[in-house]
């Protein structure tokens, strides 16, 4: 989940995460202990979490202001969110956000369920993709989902009338790149089943990472739940499909 403070024209800034689904895997491969790739992730993620909570952030009127009048001589004062991603016409814009953002969150339930998720469903592909794989599918879907952001963001922007300031709001989060986990999941393992606690239901992989795009979809394309960057999202999930199937058109093993 990407997790976006939302402030403009006037709002006042709102953090909003959602990912409300807590769930388990149940698959016929034995008791798997943590992969080596999927551990230093999380080890990562929680480290930088802590490290650039030490450098504080903007607040209310604060974070505010810096939103709808951005300039560089005040990057400084955005704190942590410096690592966060900005659209490329912003003024606090720089290069390196494009990595730094996925392994940023914007508070305690957003990480734990971002790497919660790594963890369930990271670690059975890791699993069998091995170590490389695993690491370059994660990153690649991690640029996906700010790629097609960026794209959705762009058209907002330019055609549909969204706010200029909108390309001042950070944008974090490693769900972009847990969605993509979520997407070789379903494809790797169809028919394992995964169990929803919120709501307590259970149904195949194949069948929950579908459900579970279409929503993400509807969501974007509705009024409601700003400050959420579902097409990221999607955009983590659609990334990893293409890969997957290039990777599977080449002939490669995957098991």
């Amino acid at each position: 989940m990407f997790f976006c403070p939302y402030a403009l024209a006037g709002k006042q800034p709102v953090y909003l995460w959602r990912f409300n689904l807590v769930f388990t895997q149940k698959e016929k491969m034995g008791n798997l202990n943590i992969t080596d790739v999927v551990k230093h992730l999380i080890i990562i993620n929680i480290l930088v979490f802590l490290g650039t909570n030490l450098m504080g952030e903007p607040e209310g009127d604060g974070l505010l202001y810096l939103i709808n009048n951005a300039n560089p001589e005040n990057f400084n004062d955005l704190g942590r969110l410096r690592f966060a991603v900005f659209y490329p016409t912003s003024p606090f814009f720089q290069s390196y956000q494009v990595v730094t953002y996925m392994f940023m969150h914007g508070n305690l339930t957003h990480i734990f369920f971002n790497m919660y998720a790594l963890y369930m469903f990271g670690t059975a592909v890791e699993s069998v993709w091995g170590p490389k794989r695993f690491l370059f599918y994660y990153l690649f879907t991690g640029f996906g989902a700010l790629a097609l952001q960026m794209i959705v963001q762009y058209l907002e922007l330019n055609y549909f009338g969204g706010h200029p300031a909108g390309a001042n709001v950070p944008m974090l989060g490693a769900s972009g790149a847990v969605f993509g986990i979520l997407a070789a999941y379903g494809m790797q393992f169809p028919n394992s089943v995964v169990s929803l606690l919120l709501p307590p239901v259970s149904l195949k992989a194949k069948y929950f990472v579908l459900i579970y795009a279409a929503i993400e979809i509807g969501l974007g394309l509705s009024p409601f739940q700003t400050g959420v960057a579902h097409f990221a999202h999607v955009g983590g999930a659609l990334f990893g499909f293409l890969l997957i199937v290039y990777w599977r058109k080449r002939g490669e093993r995957l098991y």
